[in-house]
């Protein structure tokens, strides 16, 4: 079983508008539509999808929040959220008028009590299982909070996965998460400056291997991936020809790519190329992208 946990998750409410952005004066969208997950979800959607066994974990509070669980038990998303008694599941305003403007929600204040609440679920993983930690911590929880959850289920030999950027991801390096995958922008915060080559950009993804992680998935939007297994070898995979549509979720279906590639071969070329071809998909589709999709990219990748 593939576990998510999504501390932040939000209902994005997408609002398409036919002409550029006019501060200050009233705009008439063209079309809106709300997509609800969180970046864990998204994990669990994709894995979903492409036929893996996955739960998703998290916290929910308020109206919007029983409007999420709702909206993913329609999907047939097994899920195990712990309800918060105070505040709302954030909602996240995605604007789009030729590019691409976010506004995203802080999301409800969690306690340490929260936290030990969610670590007390993780007792139920046993070896064989995988954990997903995606995403941003809500106020109140702190950058050790990923080290904290692995630390709890680092006996059990449990394989994690870390989707997170800053000090949120750098506490998390020396709990040897099975992967982690930051985007150019995440890998340029950690070490403080942008690849000058790909060179460079290999020496840098190098360098978190060194402090922690087994392996390490680059994603570099439209340029494809960059891995660098934990055999030390490098794998190069190149995004095909496609109409960008949504660039959200396309880092969470990557992840999911990955694992479910690598769950099914154990070879880390395929993995990448799965990766590869799920985030592609999902970026050339309106929403997450289902299996024939992701499939139909991975065609024109090999």
């Amino acid at each position: 079983m593939i576990y998510t946990v999504t501390l932040n998750p939000a209902i994005d409410y997408v609002v398409n508008l036919p002409s550029p952005l006019e501060p200050g004066k009233t705009n008439r969208s063209r079309r809106e539509q709300c997509q609800f997950g969180g970046k864990g979800i998204n994990v669990s959607l994709v894995l979903q999808a492409l036929g893996l066994e996955t739960t998703a974990l998290g916290f929910v509070a308020g109206f919007t929040g029983a409007a999420l669980e709702q909206n993913l038990q329609g999907q047939g998303l097994p899920n195990r959220f712990l309800s918060l008694s105070q505040g709302l599941t954030r909602i996240n305003v995605k604007l789009k008028d030729g590019q691409e403007t976010e506004i995203n929600g802080q999301g409800c204040p969690l306690s340490p009590e929260d936290l030990e609440r969610l670590c007390a679920q993780l007792k139920d993983l046993r070896e064989g299982d995988v954990l997903v930690l995606s995403g941003s911590v809500p106020p109140g929880l702190t950058c050790h909070t990923y080290s904290t959850i692995m630390s709890h289920v680092s006996p059990k030999n449990i394989p994690v996965v870390v989707d997170a950027s800053g000090a949120l991801l750098k506490q998390a390096l020396p709990q040897r998460p099975f992967l982690v995958k930051p985007n150019l922008e995440e890998l340029a915060g950690l070490i403080g400056r942008f690849p000058r080559d790909e060179a460079d950009l290999r020496s840098m993804a190098q360098t978190l291997q060194t402090l922690g992680a087994r392996n390490v998935l680059v994603s570099l939007g439209a340029d494809g991936a960059l891995l660098l297994d934990e055999t030390g070898t490098f794998h190069t995979s190149r995004c095909p020809e496609g109409t960008v549509i949504n660039t959200v979720g396309a880092g969470d279906s990557m992840v999911a790519g990955f694992l479910a590639g690598y769950l099914e071969t154990n070879d880390y070329a395929y993995a990448l190329r799965l990766a590869t071809a799920a985030g592609c998909a999902t970026a050339f589709s309106p929403g997450l992208a289902q299996k024939a999709q992701i499939l139909s990219v991975l065609h024109d990748l090999t």
